[in-house]
């Protein structure tokens, strides 16, 4: 999983005493958006003047709608996959003006605040992670990465100011780390925009700020290691990422995307018996009713086992796994459909069926158009698909 642009959660210690947040942040990172939005809304009916419940509401209503479009997947950051390109999301007109409605609470909460006292950190944070919010509403909803990468930008600018006012606020410091990242990772000509003026990037820099987060941090501890482990497997360190997994799996067992993240991983290090393990064990959990895996659908685990084999060259078993997956047809995300298609189209390929190849790709294509995998398969249809060697 990834949050793409400079986001700063929140957690619960400055809202526990009086409302539901820690129960809510529960559910949020267990994937369950909508019981995390309704203890997120009792935060903001108990504390309408925290600027903190209102950021809250709007992050989980994000994060639902990456969800639901398979945004959180990590296939799309592996590799040189580039920042500025992103499935588009497309959330009801309710979604969007109430997640436009909570970012312009917090800054109207927060204006003022810090106008009367610069050095209102709360506040300053606060508005920080709104900006965060909006950075990535911009880019996913409304695929405006100039006021994104802008949006992003003042609120590093924010935290920065945390930083000088409290520099042991290790918390305040997630932004900076991933701001650095980020812009570290883009083409030159972005980084020369005027409003990254000052902000060359540093891609290592990001990661061991990321890392002091991780050890040093409170609000953000447990985010600083979900986006460590998206990097790590960007930066192709697996290694590094299993240990930050293996927490977060303990801390968070409702969540299978972590799973099948340890999968991944376990497959990226060249150990493919545990990485079908870790998928197996997924699918006991679905079999026994076990909480958030109940739900879970059969497609999206035939999907990562079907991925495991691919890269390992068992082509049959890989086809059938992706057959299965594209019979679920509208259970599937725009993202898992379309590159299940692509994955049948290359298996084809490789196999020397290439009429069939073509019509795999020709569905991708179809089924989600502007994904990636749609794109990639357009490729295909004039040159076939070719393995690199390992």
């Amino acid at each position: 999983m990834i949050w793409i642009f400079c986001i700063g959660l929140l957690s619960a210690a400055t809202l526990a005493a009086e409302c539901n947040a820690t129960r809510g942040l529960d559910h949020f990172y267990n994937l369950e958006y909508d019981s995390a939005i309704v203890e997120f809304e009792r935060c903001v009916a108990e504390r309408p003047g925290s600027p903190e419940a209102h950021n809250l509401v709007a992050q989980g209503l994000l994060f639902r709608e990456m969800y639901r479009v398979g945004a959180l997947e990590s296939e799309l950051v592996t590799g040189a996959n580039s920042f500025l390109r992103r499935p588009k999301m497309t959330p009801s007109p309710e979604v969007q003006a109430h997640f436009d409605r909570s970012i312009q609470t917090v800054m109207d909460l927060t204006g003022p605040r810090i106008e009367q006292n610069p050095k209102d950190t709360e506040a300053l944070y606060a508005r920080g992670v709104a900006f965060g919010l909006r950075a990535n509403y911009n880019f996913l909803v409304k695929k405006a990465w100039r006021a994104a990468l802008s949006d992003a930008t003042d609120g590093r600018k924010l935290h920065n100011k945390v930083s000088e006012v409290q520099p042991g606020n290790y918390d305040a410091r997630l932004v900076q780390g991933i701001h650095d990242y980020v812009v570290g990772s883009l083409p030159w000509g972005v980084r020369l925009l005027g409003f990254l003026i000052g902000f060359n990037g540093d891609r290592e820099k990001g990661i061991q700020t990321l890392r002091e987060v991780a050890l040093k941090g409170d609000r953000n501890k447990v985010d600083a290691e979900i986006f460590l482990c998206a990097l790590y497997r960007r930066e192709k360190k697996p290694k590094e990422a299993l240990p930050l997994l293996e927490d977060l799996v303990n801390r968070f067992p409702r969540n299978y995307l972590l799973r099948f993240e340890q999968a991944q991983m376990y497959s990226d290090i060249g150990d493919k018996t545990k990485a079908i393990a870790a998928i197996e064990r997924v699918a006991e959990m679905k079999r026994s009713g076990a909480s958030g895996f109940a739900d879970l659908p059969w497609e999206k685990i035939f999907f990562r086992l079907g991925t495991v084999q691919f890269w390992y060259r068992d082509y049959p078993a890989a086809l059938d796994n992706m057959k299965k997956v594209t019979a679920g047809g509208d259970k599937l995300d725009l993202n898992t459909g379309s590159t299940a298609w692509m994955r049948m189209g290359q298996i084809y390929d490789l196999t020397s069926r290439r009429e069939e190849a073509v019509d795999a790709y020709k569905k991708a294509i179809s089924f989600a158009p502007e994904a990636e995998a749609a794109k990639e398969s357009r490729r295909y249809l004039d040159s076939p698909y070719q393995r690199k060697k390992a």
